[in-house]
């Protein structure tokens, strides 16, 4: 019988746990530390919890896909704009880049469920020492975000073919 087992965060498919005895169907499978099993024959809530307590919990999710030429044309015409969108630190980037940022404006704000009185530039997207996107909140995201209990951002950006996608999950 195939499993999946979550350890420390990450999922992956085993026959059976990676250390132990085959699982009997029916029952909790036994199970190597700090590791549980998901979705096995007798896998209850209360024998998860028992082996591993999650960091947080998600509070909600987004994602966004933005044309980039069509942001292009959007920013060459209307030149103010930009200052509504991005900080001053967003603007020098590529198009693609740009995109990308705007898509993960906008899977900030469903992530947080959409609440009205949002600024764009009240989110910026930047990059940690080895080069991975991170969100900076404030102001009017970073209130929405505390009164829904957020303390952690995750986010994934992409560009290709002409479109820029991001991924966003808030985290309590």
């Amino acid at each position: 019988m195939a499993q999946v087992w979550v350890l420390a965060g990450h999922s992956g498919t085993a026959r059976g746990p990676p250390r132990g005895p085959e699982p009997v169907p029916g029952r909790c499978a036994a199970r190597p530390a700090g590791a549980i099993p998901a979705g096995v024959p007798g896998d209850v809530p209360e024998a998860r919890g028992a082996a591993w307590q999650a960091g947080g919990v998600i509070v909600g999710i987004g994602v966004d896909l933005v044309d980039i030429a069509r942001l292009e044309q959007a920013l060459r015409r209307t030149p103010a704009l930009a200052a509504r969108l991005f900080t001053e630190g967003e603007r020098a980037a590529s198009a693609g880049s740009l995109a990308a940022c705007f898509a993960a404006k906008e899977a900030v704000a469903k992530a947080l469920g959409a609440p009205a009185g949002l600024r764009w530039a009240d989110v910026e997207v930047g990059h940690d020492q080895a080069g991975r996107p991170l969100l900076r909140v404030r102001g009017t995201v970073a209130d929405a975000a505390r009164r829904l209990g957020v303390r952690r951002w995750h986010v994934s950006l992409t560009h290709d073919g002409g479109f820029s996608v991001a991924f966003v999950v808030a985290e309590s």
